[in-house]
């Protein structure tokens, strides 16, 4: 019984249907390479706060602030 843990941030943008593709493509990767019944895998998909994800010594959170800081002063220096 192979048991799959997806882990992503939770910033609202995986939809339903992208969850279930993930959780579909897993089970058939699982079948065509280990030969592991899809009826018998298990595929769980963890949401975590970006408060909670930690890159380069900082949050994801600080991470896309600064990132959207940095586009927004890109932007005005095109205009």
């Amino acid at each position: 019984m192979p048991y799959v843990n997806i882990r992503v941030t939770r910033e609202g943008v995986i939809t339903a249907a992208q969850k279930l593709e993930l959780i579909q493509g897993t089970a058939e990767l699982l079948e065509r390479v280990l030969n592991k019944k899809p009826s018998s895998t298990f595929v769980v998909i963890d949401e975590v706060d970006t408060d909670n994800w930690g890159v380069g010594m900082e949050s994801v959170t600080n991470l896309r602030r600064r990132e959207a800081a940095g586009k927004s002063a890109a932007d005005q220096d095109k205009k």
